[in-house]
């Protein structure tokens, strides 16, 4: 019997796919960091690169800018987010058409967070799209996109019940929907019940884990309050007194991600959606860990970006 770790053997793995996320640059600093992370990460060939849709299409011009970036200077395949709250179905189906002619075949649809902030009521635009379901709808009768929509494995915050939560993602999948991005979770047994909850459902779509590394333990556990992610009392104390110590928080941060990836990875997940921060190091590190090395190819066209 070899006497070489289980875990160690995981260098050139198949069949793993990543998509990492990123938001679009507020100014030209933050534009340099973006591209340097695209830079880093675009050699290791992900399955697609999302950016974001700031509330009410506050980020509209810049997240376009930013894909249509990414369609001309690199073989990678953005995925643009798209919001519906806060507009009409002309000025979302203007967006839809921009992009098609942009030549971006995947809009990840959000319905986005109610104007007055996460936990002031939601009200649809008087003669936008109501649901995230009625504007995957849109999107597909618009073009042939592939879709993405949010699953959420603890409920997203305003639905009454997990199960009421399911009934929303099976509106998405009926409406045209071809895949789901969790938010973000480090309870890997919320995962897996919630997968086994939504394929009893006859849901049969990827639901792809979204996996946050911390990069600040504080501003983490204070998005997971916002949008109802546990933050287990393990994961707590792991950062407990290193609230100065950054160097120490990013090699604790590392581990964690790493672990929760890898436990995903035995069981029998294939699939990772990384939201990187626009910060590379840390999801460059995990992705190596569980065997994905850079492809000649795209290492050539990131270079040339």
């Amino acid at each position: 019997m070899s006497s070489e770790p289980r875990r160690s053997r995981r260098n050139g793995q198949r069949g793993l796919h990543v998509s990492f996320e990123f938001f679009p640059p507020k100014n030209e600093d933050m534009e340099k960091a973006l591209w340097e992370a695209v830079e880093r990460l675009a050699p290791l060939a992900p399955q697609f690169v999302s950016v974001t849709y700031g509330a009410g299409g506050s980020t509209r011009e810049r997240t376009h800018a930013t894909v249509e970036r990414l369609v001309k200077e690199t073989r990678l395949k953005p995925a643009a987010h798209l919001t519906c709250v806060g507009a009409s179905k002309i000025e979302v189906d203007e967006v839809i058409r921009s992009y098609k002619d942009a030549g971006v075949n995947h809009i990840v649809a959000l319905r986005g967070d109610p104007a007055g902030g996460i936990g002031t009521p939601y009200e649809a635009h008087p003669d936008g799209y109501r649901t995230t379901a009625d504007l995957v709808a849109g999107i597909r009768a618009i073009g042939d996109f592939e879709v993405s929509v949010s699953a959420y494995p603890e409920k997203h915050p305003e639905s009454a019940s997990l199960d009421a939560d399911i009934d929303v993602l099976k509106a998405k999948v009926d409406a045209g929907a071809t895949r789901a991005i969790t938010q973000f979770f480090f309870d890997n047994d919320v995962y897996l019940r919630y997968l086994d909850k939504v394929r009893a459902r006859g849901i049969n779509i990827p639901i792809v884990p979204g996996i946050v590394p911390v990069q600040n333990f504080k501003q983490t556990a204070g998005f997971a309050a916002r949008c109802g992610a546990s933050i287990p009392f393990w994961l707590a104390e792991r950062f407990d007194g290193l609230e100065n110590d950054a160097s120490t928080r990013r090699l604790i941060a590392a581990a964690v991600a790493a672990e929760q990836v890898i436990d995903l990875l035995d069981a029998g997940v294939r699939d990772f959606h990384f939201y990187t921060m626009n910060k590379a190091d840390l999801v460059y590190a995990i992705c190596h860990l569980i065997g994905l090395r850079p492809v000649a190819e795209a290492h050539a066209d990131a270079a040339a970006a």
